[in-house]
């Protein structure tokens, strides 16, 4: 059975935070375990418990099973949580692109936030030290259910209430699929549902996008920037990834470059980087993509092609925090600037705080739980106005700087789920080891 320490105190003095009792080189995991917390989506907080009593928090990117990173538990027990490079190489190849890298990454937060604790240091310190002390944020705004230019205007103007000079609001295919005349043509019948998942670009009635459609889209634009003025940065997101052709999302994006977007976002599948070169070479606006990349080799083609000019991981899928960095420095080789993508619970919120306080190009991080009312109340080591004009500060307690709110985060557990429950059924999995009939000597 694991034991599981007081949490520590979260303190802004560093030097009063080192866990002087604790014994780094005879540190070994003991468990592993969840907690789902229903938010925008589901959360799966994860935690790396020790024999001495310290633990780590992560998180599973939203939308992936709490097994990508159970199933993993297995190559963790036993090991010193010291060795996070040694950890990440050894279960990384059992991730993949979104939300199959959910369990590696959620594992090499609490990894890194153990260290923290252990050291009694910021995880921003762990990746090299920080080039600022507040994070810019851009906060996500859902469509509005009346999608017209007024509506836009007034879910953005929310937004810009709330103090944040960088909004990024959704363009999605449904604005065209109900508006009367922005489509031409018809969807083909009788396809099977599941596979309109995958989109193909293009596939059954081709491009459709009409005139009325590209007006639509440029009237919302037009004013949401008239409404918000020039001096708050203004980003898109969703009419690509699939719903749209490359030339169809060319002529969407040059219909709305007089409004001076920071960037429009995943403008087609994630795994098209010719098609988001296409795109990016054809347009002044800059193209941000890749919140469904894996690794460092993810992101390679794309940023060696300057096929995206704003790279736009989410370390919940990317590779946690010191792939992601390792892919953010990559990209600034080449001049591409890094926005960090994050629809996440605070855990993952913070560990991408410490992360963008780390990238030297850093664009801003986005907060996906601004409608969320007990968002800030899932952990503790949050001030109330820890989004003052739009900024965060990046904390100097130890690891991640936060902790768990139990009483808040067992009032949201998803249905049936428990609060950090045993997980012995994952104790002696085999994944990819080598089965010859017989158990190990």
């Amino acid at each position: 059975m694991s034991v599981v320490a007081e949490p520590l105190e979260l303190t802004e003095s560093v030097e009063n935070a080192i866990r002087i009792a604790s014994e780094p080189s005879k540190l070994r995991i003991t468990d592993v375990r969840v907690a789902t917390i229903v938010g925008h989506g589901y959360y799966p907080i994860l935690r790396i418990d020790t024999n001495q009593g310290i633990y780590g928090l992560g998180e599973v990117r939203d939308g992936a099973h709490p097994d990508t990173a159970l199933r993993l538990k297995h190559l963790l027990v036993g090991q010193n949580p010291c060795n996070v490079d040694y950890l990440f190489k050894s279960i990384k190849r059992y991730g993949g692109d979104s939300r199959e890298a959910g369990g590696v990454c959620g594992i090499e937060i609490a990894l890194m936030d153990l260290v923290g604790k252990v050291y009694g240091i910021p995880c921003y310190q762990l990746l090299g030290g920080k080039y600022r002390d507040k994070v810019r944020l851009y906060g996500d705004t859902p469509a509005p259910r009346n999608q017209t230019p007024e509506g836009y205007v007034e879910v953005v103007m929310r937004r810009r209430a709330l103090g944040l000079t960088f909004i990024k609001f959704d363009l999605p295919a449904r604005l065209f699929e109900k508006t009367p005349g922005a489509l031409v043509g018809s969807a083909t019948k009788h396809e099977y549902h599941q596979y309109n998942q995958w989109y193909v670009p293009g596939r059954g009635a081709g491009p459709r996008i009409s005139e009325k459609g590209v007006e639509l889209a440029a009237s919302i634009c037009a004013a949401v920037r008239e409404a918000v003025g020039d001096e708050v940065s203004l980003c898109t997101d969703h009419f690509g990834e699939g719903y749209v052709t490359a030339d169809e999302a060319i002529r969407i994006g040059k219909a709305i470059e007089p409004y001076n977007l920071a960037w429009i976002e995943d403008v087609m599948p994630w795994r098209d980087i010719a098609g988001h070169k296409k795109v990016a070479d054809a347009l002044l606006t800059p193209v941000a993509a890749g919140e469904d990349l894996y690794l460092w080799e993810g992101f390679r083609e794309a940023i060696e092609t300057r096929a995206f000019d704003i790279i736009h991981p989410d370390m919940l899928s990317s590779g946690g925090l010191m792939e992601t960095k390792r892919i953010a420095d990559h990209a600034e080789r080449f001049g591409i600037p890094t926005a960090l993508h994050a629809c996440c619970s605070p855990v993952g919120f913070m560990a991408n705080v410490h992360l963008g306080a780390s990238i030297a190009s850093l664009v801003a991080v986005e907060h996906h739980g601004l409608d969320l009312p007990f968002f800030r109340d899932l952990v503790r080591g949050m001030d109330a106005d820890y989004m003052a004009d739009g900024y965060v500060s990046v904390p100097d307690a130890p690891g991640l700087g936060i902790d768990l709110n139990e009483d808040v985060i067992r009032e949201n557990l998803r249905k049936n789920a428990s609060y950090f429950a045993a997980t012995n059924e994952w104790n002696d999995l085999r994944v990819g080891a080598d089965f010859r009939g017989h158990e190990d000597d």
